[in-house]
């Protein structure tokens, strides 16, 4: 799995279970929910993202662009 896919698929996770949380125990997790939302608004603009360095770090391979 390339970091690309595995970024999406964590940021989904992270939001579904905040949510989860904030229906089952308290709204406040739902702070979560909205940074998870805003740093993807930021990465689409600046194209950098933590969690992408973490993945890289941690050995996962980035999309080979095709040509």
């Amino acid at each position: 799995m390339t970091i690309e896919r595995l970024l999406r698929a964590l940021a989904g996770f992270i939001t579904i279970i905040s949510i989860l949380i904030a229906v089952f125990h308290s709204p406040w997790w739902l702070l979560l929910t909205a940074f998870v939302a805003l740093n993807l608004l930021q990465s689409a603009f600046s194209n950098w993202c933590p969690a992408m360095t973490i993945l890289e770090k941690l050995g996962f391979r980035k999309c080979m662009p095709s040509a």
